[in-house]
């Protein structure tokens, strides 16, 4: 089984999930921490919701990294992991991930789910808060009339200016915006997810739409 043919089976789950959604955009390779990390698929709604991927041809070398990175932006993390690796993959992640094993059946790889994902008890702000480029960052101290003496102002203070006047609903709700205004969002999936500008930002990442996989 090969990691394109999970990115494949996992993209067409979210597609069958999302497509009746206006207001969902979603990316391949999203980048983090200044795209030092990059989540394999990401879904943005009313949530920020990551996938990760590990077919059966990949190692776990970099998982705990990863798990310490993502738990600092995601909403929510669901790893998709080859039966390979799923057990030693288990003891890597934390409790709130949603766990998901990729099997190839019949010459097609089948996604079962072995734990729902959970909201992300402890997302840093500040991290979330440098996901937006500076002027992104001004532009939302802008609308809420706090942008005065800031403008020329290094990033790093920009992101901490955000952290401190608005709560992480508030900035939560801006970065979603942000990213799904952007022109360009990590490597983006083509059709109907590249949203437009205005879009509403919808409840949770399919967490309303019952079972995500089979």
């Amino acid at each position: 089984m090969r990691d394109s043919d999970v990115r494949a089976a996992v993209k067409a789950h979210l597609d069958t999930l999302h497509g009746g959604s206006d207001d969902t955009r979603i990316v391949e390779e999203m980048g983090v921490w200044s795209g030092t990390v990059r989540v394999d698929i990401a879904v943005i709604n009313g949530e920020i919701c990551g996938y990760e991927l590990k077919s059966d041809s990949d190692n776990l070398n970099r998982l705990s990294y990863q798990v310490e990175m993502y738990g600092k932006v995601f909403d929510r993390m669901t790893l998709v992991v080859g039966a390979k690796h799923h057990k030693k993959a288990l003891a890597l992640i934390p409790k709130w991930w949603g766990y998901v094993v990729a099997e190839m059946r019949s010459s097609e790889v089948t996604l079962k789910s072995k734990r729902q994902a959970r909201r992300n008890p402890n997302p840093d702000p500040f991290v979330v808060a440098q996901l937006l480029w500076k002027d992104e960052a001004i532009a939302i101290l802008e609308r809420h009339n706090l942008a005065k003496g800031w403008r020329r102002k290094p990033a790093a203070e920009i992101s901490q200016r955000l952290i401190s006047v608005l709560t992480f609903e508030q900035l939560s709700v801006e970065v979603r915006f942000a990213l799904k205004a952007r022109e360009r969002l990590g490597q983006l999936i083509p059709g109907k997810f590249d949203v437009s500008i205005d879009a509403e930002t919808n409840p949770a990442c399919g967490a309303s739409r019952g079972s995500w996989w089979s």
